[in-house]
């Protein structure tokens, strides 16, 4: 794996040529059918997508962290096929190598590390973007895992970042008008958060005294005396993965209780917490049975949000709720979404992107997710406002709060729930 800022720039500049020259090839082929290629979209092949995922699984880090947001949420810049192969990237990469992992343990723990442990499983539980994970029982019995990060991560982030901007705009994804450089600066801090596992050590026990004692929700505990800037330590939890909620066998109450477990942590994130963990990747969550608690595993993206604009989304969702198109304008306007001077039918774009986005809270009773068509249509009209009407860039503070929003829906949507939205969030908004 590629631990130097050089090493990584030429990986994804190989992945660029790579990436051209299939899309040569589909232009050939289209030539050769008697077809016309369409311009960009020739780069848009199937080729191309498993090309991308095996190089950002290789390279790992900030690179495969926005491959795996743009394959949860790239709804409005992929076709279907590009976005089935870049979700591997969300559940798999490949591991360290056995030498690679051991200069990584002994770096952080000193010579000898091998003491601290009575057993110590070298294959990982799981390989991600930023580490992988691995079973080990001290000395003195405790049962734990241990994120473990690759190296090179944390000081490649601003170069990861900059190198795949670079590359979406080649592969003209974006839109003209898009802030790439605000948000590559928001990707960049929240990512450089993320690869200090110490802020995440700090941020998960603070997420557990807001929790508190709840009969929804366990967080493990992080043992301090294993952990440090790039290993995490904490309880192992016996549960099983949320996406095998998603089995035809498990039924219907079951996974309609996970859903509204999800929903209702996300208005306790928002409303009542103030704090939010804004990674909804289904890996990071688990499900136990014996007492039907999510197990929350991942809190490097944890952010803090500001009481002023917790109350404009508390306005904004009763004006929702209300139908209040005047007032839906006005928190627009508050929250940054609208500007003085952005144009009428942009504005009105703008306005029924929200009204769109919130189909959930305005639907009255049981919301069938598995059978709703509210990401294609979002998508259809994000693309005509963007590209025809114009649409002001969000401000960038919120890139990971939609992630959340977005990422929430699509784990009910994954589990086939039917659950009441309107009323978990009507007691937020009293």
């Amino acid at each position: 794996m590629p631990s130097s800022r050089l090493g990584r720039a030429v990986r994804i500049g190989l992945m660029a040529g790579e990436v051209a020259i299939g899309g040569v090839l589909s232009s050939a082929r289209a030539l050769a059918s008697g077809r016309r290629p369409e311009g960009t979209m020739s780069l848009l092949s199937g080729r191309n997508a498993e090309v991308l995922a095996r190089r950002l699984s290789t390279l790992r880090g900030a690179a495969m962290k926005l491959g795996q947001m743009l394959s949860m949420h790239g709804d409005e810049l992929l076709p279907m096929e590009f976005r089935q192969a870049l979700s591997i990237l969300r559940s798999q990469a490949y591991a360290m190598p056995a030498a690679q992992l051991h200069r990584v343990l002994g770096r952080e723990y000193g010579k000898g590390w091998q003491s601290r442990f009575a057993d110590f499983d070298e294959e990982p539980l799981a390989a991600a973007s930023i580490g992988q994970v691995h079973r080990a029982r001290t000395r003195d019995g405790r049962d734990l895992v241990l994120k473990i990060q690759y190296p090179g991560v944390a000081r490649s982030i601003d170069s990861d970042v900059d190198n795949m901007a670079t590359l979406l705009r080649w592969l003209d994804f974006l839109p003209v008008g898009l802030d790439v450089e605000g948000l590559a600066a928001e990707a960049k801090r929240q990512l450089r958060e993320e690869a200090d596992y110490l802020e995440e050590a700090r941020h998960a026990a603070r997420y557990a005294r807001l929790v508190g004692p709840s009969r929804d929700v366990l967080v493990p505990a992080v043992h301090d005396d294993l952990t440090t800037r790039r290993i995490l330590a904490l309880d192992y939890v016996e549960a099983e993965p949320i996406e095998a909620l998603a089995r035809p066998d498990v039924p219907q109450r079951t996974r309609d209780l996970v859903a509204r477990k999800v929903e209702s942590l996300l208005f306790r994130e928002l409303f009542e917490f103030r704090y939010m963990q804004t990674d909804p990747n289904p890996a990071n969550f688990l499900y136990r049975r014996a007492d039907h608690r999510l197990v929350l595993l991942d809190f490097g993206a944890t952010m803090a949000l500001p009481a002023e604009r917790v109350e404009g989304y508390r306005d904004m969702c009763r004006a929702i709720l209300a139908d209040d198109v005047g007032a839906i304008r006005s928190e627009a306007l508050r929250l940054g979404y609208l500007r003085p001077e952005t144009g009428e039918e942009s504005a009105a774009g703008v306005i029924e992107i929200i009204r769109l986005v919130c189909e959930p809270l305005r639907h009255r009773g049981a919301y069938d997710f598995a059978a709703s068509q509210l990401p294609l249509k979002a998508r259809d009209l994000g693309l005509e406002v963007a590209f025809r009407r114009g649409l002001p860039t969000p401000p960038a503070s919120t890139m990971f709060l939609h992630r959340k929003l977005v990422g929430s829906f699509m784990l009910c949507a994954m589990l086939h729930a039917r659950i009441d939205v309107r009323r978990l969030i009507e007691p937020y908004l009293a």
